[in-house]
């Protein structure tokens, strides 16, 4: 059986069993090695060389929850859902079924909206929920929404601004990765519309929203009033002026800072140098004093340390299945066992885009390996060339959504779980795939036979 399958099945079955998604990703790594051929020391050398490229990542993503704790510090989270309290009639208040529903869906609106920005109109991708969701957490649960439907909000935001507009990172992930990298592989992207292809993929992912949305977590569910871990309850709950305009010059500056570099190509890491800016911000105004400053920056990196660790793991796990070069082989055996079927076909490589990037944790770095496979696969099948884009954008986005690796769950999973309320695995993973991929894996089989 091939190793990637194996590693991938692994490393599923040992998170849904509760086992810890580092240790799932390590465990299915090793036994993925050594199916693989690599061995032992081979499986473990290619692991650690892959640790190496997930480390800017996690250090940025804990500078970015040392940013986050600073902002909650200041009180201007608190200010936002004390806000939203008070339109409900108060803590204590009982409101009417008209403002729960209208404060319930604008909530849901307002999170879907920055969620889509975040990959496009200020492509800070996952910064924001850190600064977002926690301080909102005791109005949800006044509300009684089900934090697995936010889940899928956030998690929506994430994928299918950029798998459909070519901005932001849908430029990259549209443009520079799929186009670029099917043109690499010999096929003439010329003229082709890659919002036409990958159009029908993202109606799979609104239909999947409505349906979380309208009927899977319509009905409320109940949280306790828990504090947010690491959250100095005191400070929030008296924000003063100057604090709160010092966090706003610090917002401002930490995604002015992201898009001017994203902008012009930097090749630093922009959401690392953002939130290196805006911590220096807090210092030096004095908003976060000196002998504070070692707890707020402490606790905000304790927050998303979980995110970190599990991207830099998440990055082993890619090198050893690069390295196994089993990827091109099941490809192979997919061809070989349909012929010129092309619905099925079509729906192969569709499932095995699923099963690399639920692996990997990122379709960004699925496309490159999966792209020079499947195009010379395409073109011997007969799909057209914007079928072939459908076929190829939706297998690389297939599986983002649902991964236990990936930061559009982990994401979500760190700002609704900051008071220890919200599973990983059951909360964000298992919504997300079921709502996401399933519709999806549809939808893209059904662009590869119209197109």
């Amino acid at each position: 059986m091939n190793s990637v399958v194996i590693a991938v099945v692994i490393m599923l079955a040992l998170s849904l069993a509760r086992v810890h998604v580092v240790l799932s990703l390590f465990i299915g790594a090793v036994v993925g090695g050594l199916v693989g051929g690599l061995g032992l020391d081979g499986t473990m050398l290619a692991f650690q060389d892959g640790l190496g490229a997930g480390a800017k990542i996690a250090l940025s993503y804990a500078l970015l929850g040392a940013f986050a704790m600073a902002v909650a510090n200041s009180g201007l989270p608190r200010l936002l859902a004390d806000a939203l309290i008070r339109r409900l009639g108060g803590e204590g208040a009982t409101a009417s079924t008209r403002t729960v529903t209208i404060t319930k869906y604008g909530m849901l609106t307002g999170i879907l909206a920055m969620s889509v920005m975040s990959q496009n109109l200020i492509p800070v991708h996952i910064a924001f929920i850190p600064l977002l969701v926690p301080p909102l957490l005791s109005v949800m649960n006044k509300l009684r929404i089900d934090r697995r439907l936010v889940a899928c909000v956030l998690t929506f935001g994430l994928v299918t601004t950029y798998m459909y507009l070519p901005f932001g990172f849908g430029k990259i992930f549209l443009e520079d990765i799929l186009l670029g990298n099917i043109a690499k592989a010999g096929l003439d992207t010329t003229g082709i519309n890659v919002m036409d292809a990958m159009a029908i993929p993202a109606l799979g992912m609104v239909a999947g929203l409505l349906v979380a949305v309208f009927v899977s977590y319509r009905k409320p569910r109940d949280y306790e009033d828990l504090p947010i871990i690491g959250a100095n309850v005191e400070e929030e709950a008296h924000p003063t002026p100057y604090r709160v305009t010092v966090s706003l010059l610090a917002i401002v500056a930490c995604f002015a800072t992201q898009l001017i570099m994203n902008a012009v190509g930097a090749q630093a890491d922009a959401l690392l140098v953002g939130a290196l800016l805006g911590l220096a911000i807090f210092l030096l105004t004095g908003a976060v004093k000196w002998r504070e400053a070692d707890d707020v920056f402490t606790q905000g990196m304790r927050m998303m340390a979980l995110i970190g660790f599990i991207m830099i793991t998440a990055q082993g796990f890619a090198a050893v299945v690069d390295a196994t070069g089993d990827v091109a082989p099941m490809v192979t055996a997919v061809e070989q066992v349909f012929g010129d079927n092309k619905a099925v076909a079509a729906f192969a490589m569709l499932f095995v885009g699923l099963v690399v990037t639920m692996g990997i944790g990122s379709s960004f770095s699925t496309l490159p390996i999966i792209t020079t496979i499947y195009v010379p696969l395409c073109l011997a099948l007969g799909f057209s060339p914007v079928a072939t884009v459908a076929i190829i954008g939706t297998a690389g986005a297939l599986g983002d959504a649902g991964s236990p690796a990936s930061d559009s769950t982990l994401g979500p999973t760190a700002g609704l779980n900051a008071d220890g309320q919200h599973d990983h695995i059951r909360d964000s993973v298992i919504p997300t795939f079921l709502h996401y991929n399933l519709p999806l894996l549809a939808a893209g089989w059904v662009a590869a036979m119209v197109l």
